[in-house]
């Protein structure tokens, strides 16, 4: 790529807003000097008639940031490279309005910088960034799951079975997009059970950072994702047993791959 033009390609068919078909391959990248002004496609597209159908409280902006969010964690949002607001308006077919917004949303959780009269750039992290958010997520989620294994009835660990296969079912299929949604869902689940809904949410924030890929990281194989979804299953075996030290290495190690 040219030192100084922006690229502009926008994220494959599995990320697109349901009940919109994908536009051809050719529309899906936009030349760096369109990324200027306002939209070069002249009148915004419409919303989807399945997005206006939806409740009010799943907006056309909701939407496009789950879209966002699972194009970042399958890397079709590429670090360090620039996307338009009207270029993933197009892709998406909906106006360039709710793209700024859920990029904003986004630069505001540091997945991407706004470069002003361009667009957004996805973060740049490097693995030293990983291990910090790791380093983190271990300082707050070990103690409390070692909290967890020495209160929470043994009999509830079944309930956070349902989400642990749901985990290994999306790494089985090597869906890294889905895994990432489910993985998250099982740490929820699991965190949950503290009653501090604070924790929860700070938690949860910390592990999305952790699943947005880093530059010039080796594709994430679909071993890789059994392997990891494989760690929660032992962790409910572990924790039903209310076996600490079993419990502790688990959490450490899920976080550093250790």
């Amino acid at each position: 790529m040219e030192q100084g033009r922006p690229h502009t390609a926008v994220p494959g068919p599995g990320t697109g807003v349901p009940g919109r078909a994908a536009p051809e391959a050719h529309a899906e990248h936009v030349r760096g000097e369109h990324v200027h002004g306002e939209s070069p496609y002249g009148a915004p597209a419409p919303v989807p008639a399945q997005a206006r159908r939806m409740p009010q409280r799943y907006s056309v902006r909701g939407q496009i940031l789950d879209a966002l969010r699972k194009a970042l964690v399958s890397g079709e949002l590429v670090p360090g490279e620039v996307y338009s607001g009207p270029a993933l308006g197009e892709r998406f077919g909906v106006s360039a309005t709710p793209v700024r917004e859920a990029m904003q949303q986004l630069a505001l959780e540091g997945a991407v910088e706004v470069v002003p009269n361009r667009g957004f750039r996805v973060t740049r992290r490097s693995a030293r960034d990983l291990a910090e958010l790791a380093e983190v997520r271990a300082l707050i989620e070990v103690p409390a799951v070692l909290g967890l294994a020495r209160t929470v009835p043994t009999a509830r660990w079944s309930e956070l079975r349902l989400a642990a296969e749901a985990a290994a079912t999306a790494a089985a299929a090597g869906d890294r997009a889905r895994y990432a949604e489910a993985d998250r869902a099982f740490h929820r689940a699991l965190l949950g059970l503290t009653g501090n809904r604070q924790l929860v949410t700070v938690a949860d924030e910390l592990h999305r950072r952790a699943q947005w890929p880093i530059a010039q990281a080796p594709a994430v194989r679909t071993a890789d994702l059994i392997a990891d979804a494989a760690e929660h299953l032992a962790l409910l075996e572990a924790l039903t047993a209310r076996d600490l030290r079993a419990v502790e290495s688990l959490v450490r190690g899920h976080f550093t791959g250790a």
